[in-house]
């Protein structure tokens, strides 16, 4: 009995080894700081679906939402070293890519459209090529939204409503020196200060997308919102140049093809997603537009201040703005 089922096995076997073995799609995570359930969310479980669509057998896309897979510098340092694949990210992008730093250009866009216009010129070329030597590369830009400003002292229309007022600002140089030649007082603070900050009166006023207002709840310590849009930053996916090299090179294209793609779906979620939360907003807190010609002319100094030129460089705002203007 023995020899005999010895035997079928080892009969059986070469049978067993000639089966053709089925590859696994290749693994691609994606991290975003964000949480679940927030715009970078939707985009990312809409990117998961179009590629899982298209590339079944290829591509398994995983989406970790909150910093997951680690902060958010500690993810984009591991897209160049291969430990990570790629990440959704916003400014974080201009540490490792210094000319994503023109989204810091104050009124520099006034609508989606002027950033697809962007998107589609010489300028997003440079913006391209500032991340070579960085082992990651642009896969895509969608939304983020526009940046407006509250305070609980008056409705800010021109410049001039800002003066004196103490307008809650990032640590970034760039948007203090902004606010601050705008004739505002510009207060630096940690995003986690800001409520209670407003809510004692240490600062005036802050600024932010209003999707980010509304679901921080600073209509509660704010009366008003004025749509000044200030600052356009898109969310940047980036992948990992160790992690696309891997795969082949018609899904890779396909990848990025879908990618890229989804930028002006981005930008039409954006626009609906603003029109919503400001409906939420009304009778919370009073809304107003701005005069935005007279805010772009009050920051045109700063197109030529060290604090933007000497990092985003010459080229890339000359570009930029060149793009625009045609």
């Amino acid at each position: 009995m023995i020899a005999r089922t010895t035997l079928a096995a080892l009969v059986a076997t070469p049978l067993l080894l000639a089966a053709p073995a089925v590859a696994a799609p290749t693994v691609m995570q994606v991290n975003s700081s964000l949480p679940e359930g927030s715009f970078a969310h939707v985009f990312l479980q809409e990117f998961e679906r179009r590629v899982e669509e298209a590339m079944p057998e290829e591509i398994d896309v995983e989406v970790f939402m909150g910093n997951t897979l680690g902060s958010e510098e500690d993810v984009l340092q591991g897209l160049g070293l291969g430990t990570h694949h790629a990440s959704l990210s916003a400014s974080a992008i201009a540490q490792v890519n210094p000319r994503a730093a023109v989204f810091d250009l104050p009124y520099l866009f006034e609508d989606r459209d002027d950033v697809a216009t962007f998107i589609d010129s010489e300028a997003a070329t440079l913006l391209e090529e500032g991340f070579e030597g960085t082992g990651m590369e642009l896969l895509a830009l969608w939304d983020n939204g526009f940046r407006v400003i509250t305070n609980s002292v008056r409705p800010v229309t021109t410049p001039a409503d800002l003066e004196g007022l103490k307008i809650r600002t990032p640590t970034s140089r760039q948007r203090v020196e902004m606010f601050n030649t705008l004739g505002a007082n510009a207060t630096p603070l940690s995003f986690g200060e800001v409520y209670s900050a407003l809510d004692q009166g240490v600062v005036d006023g802050q600024e932010n997308p209003a999707h980010v207002a509304e679901s921080a709840k600073f209509f509660e310590v704010q009366d008003y919102m004025s749509l000044s849009k200030h600052v356009y930053l898109p969310t940047f996916l980036v992948a990992g140049t160790q992690f696309l090299d891997r795969l082949e090179p018609e899904v890779r294209a396909e990848l990025e093809e879908i990618a890229s793609g989804m930028s002006e779906w981005t930008f039409d979620w954006g626009d609906e997603t603003d029109a919503s939360v400001l409906a939420e907003l009304e009778g919370k807190i009073a809304i107003n537009e701005v005069d935005f010609a007279a805010f772009q002319e009050a920051a045109a100094p700063l197109y030529n201040s060290a604090t933007f030129v000497d990092v985003i460089g010459k080229d890339m705002i000359d570009a930029t703005r060149a793009a625009l203007a045609e």
